[in-house]
């Protein structure tokens, strides 16, 4: 093969290098703009339908983690994950989240969920924007909404049960 042939043929691939951000070929990290996330709640606040009381989107994933965002219009059930931490952000809305104490009338409902109606003894936090909260494995705790809606960006994240 020529020299200009080869010339030719690597051109697009330096074009393309020089293009991407410094160590973006050996970067692996996952990223969304703060303009891509409100845009993100938009598209998802559009496609809920009258009476829905969650919608739940992925952002960004790596593997089996996703980070997520997830529009609450109506409270769920109290929940533990027993192998799983939860992390949310409160990206809009308000809301109340009741975590700790313990789950009354616990329910499996898959393997990585169980519900129950109602927390005993755990403790109550207001919730409003830039908000954030670690909740550990095993944890009971459930999110309540005390506007039009909440609005979380939240990825589980695996750990052994406390």
């Amino acid at each position: 093969m020529s020299r200009a042939a080869l010339a030719a043929m690597l051109a697009p691939l330096l074009v393309m290098t020089a293009a991407m951000p410094a160590g973006a070929a050996d970067d692996p990290t996952s990223f969304a703009s703060a303009a891509e996330v409100r845009s993100t709640i938009t598209a998802m606040e559009r496609e809920m339908k009258p009476g829905q009381g969650f919608a739940w989107r992925p952002v960004l994933r790596s593997g089996d983690t996703a980070v997520a965002l997830e529009i609450w219009k109506k409270p769920g059930r109290p929940a533990v994950h027993p192998d799983q931490a939860e992390y949310v952000t409160v990206m809009a809305g308000s809301g109340t989240l009741i975590s700790g104490g313990r789950l009354d009338e616990p329910s499996t409902t898959r393997p990585d969920l169980i519900e129950g109606r109602r927390i005993v003894g755990g403790t109550t936090r207001a919730l409003k924007p830039g908000d954030v909260a670690l909740i550990p494995a095993g944890t009971p705790h459930w999110f309540g909404i005390t506007g039009s809606r909440l609005v979380l960006l939240g990825t589980k994240l695996t750990q052994a049960s406390r």
